[in-house]
């Protein structure tokens, strides 16, 4: 008999250098495919908070924690947390430092996302088809936004990559709406966006939103409620100028004689000479994200979302896995391989059972 060690060795070394797991889980994904379970109709995206093996007692604050430092003593998840740090998923999206690190898993992110008690946690990130709920990739990742909406892409390139699959449209929360991803699903990957769009623009003073101008694509221009132009420049400059601004924006100002005879000032702009509308570089993106939302599909594909979350709820509460077992990042995207090996066979169990022989039922 092998002695209990050979397995965590195992699974640490050469099981991980050959990526079994990976491979285990596209085999179930190619059977799922030859059953005619998958379409390319629609996906689905989303992630869930999975608690990590980590202590809130024995952290440090994230000011005083330093990689460098880590490396003397440094145990097997520190060492994967640092051998991925440039990744987007579990280091570089994102240069804030976290308000506490765990010296043990430095990986996992300190969140309150749930709005209530924080805790250390990684996200599981599924991409899933919409007809009959089959997880057609996973990705582990640090429980921040931009990990996750970085893990949606990495998910949709590579089911194309390897399966040949691209959908018709892609529903998510409004978490993946910003400007940037609707731009990268619309005019590289030409995928429909049933996706909320992330937008803050609306105002809760009384004062006009920009959804109140209209834009004019042809004149270049915003036309406000009283029917006067905003346009970026009133003059030619000597030395062409691109207008945008810092935050990626372009700035398009009303008139100050427009807006100082205009009798709908105080419900513009009250405290401001002239009113000015930023519009996103990517706010042709957005539009159609606009457009989408108010046909018959984008309600249908609403509602088959909850395929996924109906997912997260079978992991949680059927599999058990509200809290991981392994640490540092190879842990978690083992974990969540497995998991979701698990619920893929447990889908085609379910959907194209196995017959049995004549014989055996005679």
């Amino acid at each position: 008999m092998p002695d209990h060690s050979s397995f965590s060795k195992n699974r640490h070394g050469r099981f991980r250098q050959s990526d079994i797991l990976r491979h285990l889980f596209e085999t179930v994904v190619e059977r799922c495919l030859v059953q005619g379970l998958v379409g390319a109709e629609g996906f689905a995206v989303d992630a869930s908070l999975i608690a990590a093996d980590a202590n809130k007692q024995r952290s440090v604050s994230g000011a005083e924690w330093s990689a460098q430092e880590a490396k003397e003593n440094a145990g097997r998840s520190v060492q994967e947390y640092l051998a991925v740090l440039d990744d987007a998923a579990f280091g570089a999206a994102s240069p804030v430092t976290p308000k506490f690190v765990s010296p043990s898993d430095p990986a996992a992110q300190w969140t309150g996302a749930h709005k209530g008690h924080a805790f250390f946690a990684y996200a599981t990130n599924y991409l899933i088809d919409t007809d009959h709920g089959v997880i057609l990739d996973v990705e582990a990742t640090r429980a921040i936004r931009q990990a996750e909406v970085g893990a949606s892409r990495t998910m949709i390139d590579r089911t194309e990559n390897r399966f040949g699959l691209k959908p018709g449209y892609l529903v998510a929360d409004s978490a993946y709406g910003s400007a940037d991803n609707l731009a990268w699903l619309v005019k590289e990957k030409e995928i429909a966006p049933h996706i909320p769009v992330f937008d803050k623009s609306n105002r809760t003073d009384g004062t006009f939103s920009r959804a109140n101008f209209n834009w004019d694509g042809e004149g270049d221009r915003y036309i406000c409620p009283a029917g006067k132009e905003l346009v970026q420049f009133r003059r030619t400059y000597a030395t062409p100028r691109s207008g945008i601004t810092s935050e990626g924006t372009r700035l398009y100002r009303a008139s100050k004689k427009d807006c100082d005879a205009c009798e709908l000032k105080q419900r513009c702009c009250p405290n401001a000479v002239a009113r000015k509308v930023p519009r996103d570089l990517n706010e042709d993106a957005r539009d159609v994200a606009r457009a989408i939302a108010g046909t018959p599909d984008y309600e249908r594909s609403r509602h088959r979302r909850k395929k996924v979350e109906m997912l997260f709820a079978h992991l949680k509460r059927i599999l058990r896995m509200a809290r991981l077992r392994l640490r540092g990042p190879c842990g978690a995207r083992d974990e969540s391989l497995l998991a979701a090996t698990a619920q893929n066979l447990r889908r085609l169990a379910k959907l194209r059972p196995s017959r049995l022989p004549a014989a055996m039922t005679a």
